[in-house]
Protein backbone atom coordinates (compact mmCIF):
# COMPACT_ATOMS: atom_id res chain seq x y z
CA UNK A 1 0.00 0.00 0.00
CA UNK A 2 1.67 3.47 -0.71
CA UNK A 3 1.03 6.28 1.65
CA UNK A 4 -0.29 9.38 0.85
CA UNK A 5 -0.73 12.90 2.55
CA UNK A 6 -4.27 13.97 3.45
CA UNK A 7 -5.50 17.64 3.45
CA UNK A 8 -4.56 17.86 7.48
CA UNK A 9 -1.06 18.63 6.40
CA UNK A 10 0.25 21.52 7.50
CA UNK A 11 3.00 22.03 5.08
CA UNK A 12 6.25 21.98 7.46
CA UNK A 13 8.23 19.82 4.52
CA UNK A 14 9.45 17.67 7.78
CA UNK A 15 8.60 14.71 5.20
CA UNK A 16 10.59 15.45 2.09
CA UNK A 17 13.41 15.00 3.37
CA UNK A 18 13.09 11.46 4.60
CA UNK A 19 11.79 9.96 1.75
CA UNK A 20 14.61 7.82 0.19
CA UNK A 21 12.89 7.29 -2.92
CA UNK A 22 12.01 10.95 -3.61
CA UNK A 23 8.55 10.36 -4.04
CA UNK A 24 7.18 13.33 -2.14
CA UNK A 25 6.77 16.99 -3.36
CA UNK A 26 6.00 20.34 -2.01
CA UNK A 27 2.55 21.75 -3.17
CA UNK A 28 1.87 22.95 -6.59
CA UNK A 29 5.79 21.44 -7.50
CA UNK A 30 5.88 19.30 -10.55
CA UNK A 31 7.54 15.75 -10.48
CA UNK A 32 10.18 13.69 -12.12
CA UNK A 33 10.39 10.02 -12.16
CA UNK A 34 14.21 10.38 -12.45
CA UNK A 35 14.16 13.21 -9.06
CA UNK A 36 16.03 10.93 -6.55
CA UNK A 37 16.18 7.19 -8.61
CA UNK A 38 18.23 6.02 -11.52
CA UNK A 39 15.60 6.06 -13.59
CA UNK A 40 16.85 7.77 -17.05
CA UNK A 41 15.87 7.57 -20.52
CA UNK A 42 12.67 6.33 -21.81
CA UNK A 43 10.55 4.11 -19.10
CA UNK A 44 8.28 1.49 -20.39
CA UNK A 45 5.86 0.01 -17.79
CA UNK A 46 4.74 -2.45 -20.08
CA UNK A 47 1.29 -1.71 -21.37
CA UNK A 48 1.81 0.31 -24.23
CA UNK A 49 2.78 3.75 -22.20
CA UNK A 50 6.08 5.08 -22.06
CA UNK A 51 6.97 8.27 -21.02
CA UNK A 52 10.67 10.42 -20.72
CA UNK A 53 12.05 9.90 -16.99
CA UNK A 54 13.30 13.00 -16.99
CA UNK A 55 9.93 14.84 -18.35
CA UNK A 56 8.00 17.34 -15.66
CA UNK A 57 4.84 15.77 -14.77
CA UNK A 58 2.26 17.85 -13.25
CA UNK A 59 1.82 17.95 -9.44
CA UNK A 60 -0.47 16.73 -7.73
CA UNK A 61 -2.02 18.67 -5.19
CA UNK A 62 -1.79 22.53 -5.53
CA UNK A 63 -2.92 22.56 -1.74
CA UNK A 64 -0.29 20.61 0.33
CA UNK A 65 2.89 18.36 0.25
CA UNK A 66 1.81 15.01 -1.56
CA UNK A 67 3.59 11.57 -2.59
CA UNK A 68 3.54 10.01 -6.07
CA UNK A 69 2.47 6.42 -5.27
CA UNK A 70 4.22 5.05 -8.16
CA UNK A 71 7.67 6.15 -6.52
CA UNK A 72 6.35 5.15 -3.18
CA UNK A 73 7.74 1.99 -1.44
CA UNK A 74 6.23 2.94 2.10
CA UNK A 75 10.27 2.31 2.98
CA UNK A 76 10.38 -1.45 2.34
CA UNK A 77 13.87 -2.63 2.04
CA UNK A 78 15.17 1.01 3.89
CA UNK A 79 13.64 1.37 6.94
CA UNK A 80 11.23 -0.65 9.06
CA UNK A 81 8.16 1.73 8.76
CA UNK A 82 7.73 4.84 6.40
CA UNK A 83 10.14 7.53 6.99
CA UNK A 84 7.11 10.72 6.45
CA UNK A 85 5.10 8.95 8.85
CA UNK A 86 7.45 8.64 11.41
CA UNK A 87 8.30 12.39 11.55
CA UNK A 88 5.09 13.51 10.27
CA UNK A 89 4.00 15.57 13.72
CA UNK A 90 0.11 16.13 12.58
CA UNK A 91 0.18 12.27 11.31
CA UNK A 92 -1.33 12.97 8.12
CA UNK A 93 1.31 10.53 6.35
CA UNK A 94 -1.67 7.11 5.86
CA UNK A 95 -1.39 4.41 3.84
CA UNK A 96 -3.30 4.74 0.90
CA UNK A 97 -6.42 2.04 0.47
CA UNK A 98 -6.48 2.40 -3.29
CA UNK A 99 -2.99 1.60 -3.88
CA UNK A 100 -2.54 -1.81 -1.79
CA UNK A 101 1.22 -3.33 -2.88
CA UNK A 102 2.51 -6.94 -1.39
CA UNK A 103 6.45 -6.53 0.30
CA UNK A 104 7.15 -8.27 -3.08
CA UNK A 105 6.03 -5.62 -4.87
CA UNK A 106 7.51 -2.96 -3.00
CA UNK A 107 10.65 -4.35 -2.98
CA UNK A 108 10.51 -5.06 -6.63
CA UNK A 109 9.48 -1.44 -7.27
CA UNK A 110 12.29 -0.37 -5.47
CA UNK A 111 15.04 -2.23 -7.10
CA UNK A 112 13.37 -0.83 -10.41
CA UNK A 113 13.34 2.82 -9.18
CA UNK A 114 17.31 2.11 -8.05
CA UNK A 115 18.54 -0.38 -10.56
CA UNK A 116 19.56 -2.87 -8.17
Amino acid sequence: MAIKITDECINCGACEPECPNNAIYDAGVPWKFADGTALDGVIDFGDGVTIDAAASQDAISDEVYYIVSDKCTECVGFHDEPQCAAVCPVDCCVEDEDIVETEEELLAKKAWLHAE
